[in-house]
């Protein structure tokens, strides 16, 4: 297998950011090939190598797979570390996968990612704030019942994949996810720092630059 793994600049897309950060953090190869946001309007440059005219984009030999969730169920297929070994935590990590997948609208809308910048915390939407007790609660279940420090259980699956943007978010917004969600968050940023280097800028923190 030669994989060829095509987003855009991770520091601002968070959709990019959840296939790197889960190919890098198993060890699985490849080529990492990013294609700048050149244009306020990327679409028809991105359909050069993309069905949907977006990014993340895996190319495996002659075989394309979009969409973040896709190229992860693609992986899986192939890696088995992709989720985890024990059943019912694997239909937990599908299942947040999922609903990280398709939900937290308010999240995305009213906290933009942006790895590099710190935000002064403002009084969230009442739909803000469900979405931030909702990740408090899921996290805290998964931590819970699967043992940590991963969602899931003692190993990074795609479960910490698909909620890595959200750490970032956290930390960029200052968000409240209680004790428990918040010691998951640092440990993400821990491994995060461990394997880029402390003293590294902050634009590098998710291998591009703004």
């Amino acid at each position: 297998m030669s994989y060829t793994l095509i987003t855009a600049n991770r520091n601002y897309s968070s959709w990019s950011l959840r296939p790197w950060v889960l190919m890098k953090a198993l060890g699985i190869a490849f080529t990492d090939r990013m294609e700048p946001f050149a244009a306020a309007e990327n679409y028809a440059a991105f359909r050069a190598f993309s069905p949907t005219g977006q990014v993340p984009v895996l190319i495996d030999g002659e075989r394309t797979v979009w969409d973040s969730l896709g190229i992860a169920l693609y992986l899986a297929d192939r890696h088995a570390e992709v989720w985890p070994k024990e059943e019912a935590a694997r239909a937990w990590a599908q299942s947040a996968v999922a609903e990280m997948h398709s939900g937290f609208a308010a999240l995305r809308n009213d906290c933009p990612m942006n790895v590099g910048v710190r935000v002064e915390p403002h009084l969230p939407s009442p739909a803000l704030n469900r979405n931030i007790a909702r990740l408090a609660e899921l996290w805290g279940e998964g931590l819970s019942r699967f043992g940590g420090p991963f969602l899931a259980g003692p190993a990074f699956t795609a479960a910490d994949a698909f909620y890595a943007p959200v750490a970032f978010r956290v930390r960029t917004y200052g968000l409240n996810v209680g004790p428990a969600a918040q010691a998951w968050v640092d440990h993400m940023l821990a491994i995060r720092d461990a394997r880029m280097g402390k003293r590294r800028p902050c634009r590098n923190m998710a291998g591009g630059k703004p």
